[in-house]
């Protein structure tokens, strides 16, 4: 007999639940360039359009390995589910760092300027996204999957250090008057617009540290163990938290504010 879903995942995984998945990331890419381009964002905001086309792209896959396994399906779909959400991080430091650059304002201290802020952020993701792509490839082959998981593990905590730190550094630009952005529609002024702006970051970078937790606690747990075997925390702390982000960024738009219109929103 060949090899069975069950002897890669450890469960039966449920059918109809990754076809949704996938077909939803599309319509929220969909959308995303509907609203990109009618507001003729900055051209960087098609971050968002790439994550959610890789996120279904990963779905397919996990509806690839469910009908007919193969280790190089389960590693593509592993690599697809646990990568792109880092270009989401990729997007907010973008956007932080923006408010900065616009702002033109002098910083006081250098983790305020705003090519530190665009920059050193932009390459903690690289690492990070690097050391989980090594990882998640090693897991795959049984005689390094131990040394695979911690790589993976060490991978996502620094993840989750920067994740803080931006945090921090968010914080003190959005309770500066200093810095500021341009008002998008129906914004009566630009401390409103900031506030709107500043919250959806704040609310996504939440999520994806909610989101990354699970990861790494999944990944402490060891393959084959109760989180990682339990299809439907996947869902809920994944694909949800993912989707999640991607709604706050359709609802709670900030391509308005960071508009190809004006010459001052060139990129970094």
């Amino acid at each position: 007999m060949g090899e069975t879903a069950i002897d890669y995942f450890t469960y039966k995984p449920v059918r109809g639940a990754p076809e949704a998945a996938a077909a939803i990331f599309f319509i929220v890419a969909a959308i995303l360039v509907w609203r990109i381009g009618r507001a003729q964002a900055a051209r960087w905001m098609y971050i968002l359009v790439g994550t959610a086309l890789a996120e279904g792209i990963g779905y397919i896959l996990r509806i690839m390995c469910i009908n007919h396994i193969s280790l190089g399906l389960y590693i593509s779909m592993i690599l697809f589910l646990l990568l792109p959400p880092n270009a989401l991080a990729l997007f907010n430091y973008k956007v932080v760092g923006e408010i900065a650059r616009q702002s033109n304002v002098r910083p006081r201290h250098f983790y305020l300027r705003p090519k530190f802020i665009t920059w050193f952020f932009f390459c903690s993701d690289v690492f990070s996204f690097m050391m989980q792509s090594i990882g998640g490839s090693m897991m795959a082959h049984d005689n390094m999957k131990v040394t695979g998981k911690w790589i993976c593990v060490v991978g996502l905590a620094i993840q989750l250090g920067f994740l803080a730190s931006f945090v921090v550094v968010a914080i003190i630009i959005g309770r500066d008057p200093q810095y500021t952005v341009i008002c998008g529609p129906r914004q009566v002024n630009e401390a409103a617009a900031k506030r709107r702006v500043m919250w959806t970051i704040h609310a996504t970078t939440g999520l994806l540290y909610v989101r990354s937790i699970y990861r790494l606690a999944e990944m402490i747990d060891g393959y084959g163990g109760k989180l990682y075997s339990a299809e439907w925390a996947f869902y809920v702390f994944d694909f949800a938290a993912i989707l999640l982000m991607f709604i706050l960024y359709i609802v709670f738009f900030v391509g308005h504010n960071f508009s190809r219109k004006a010459n001052r929103f060139e990129q970094v």
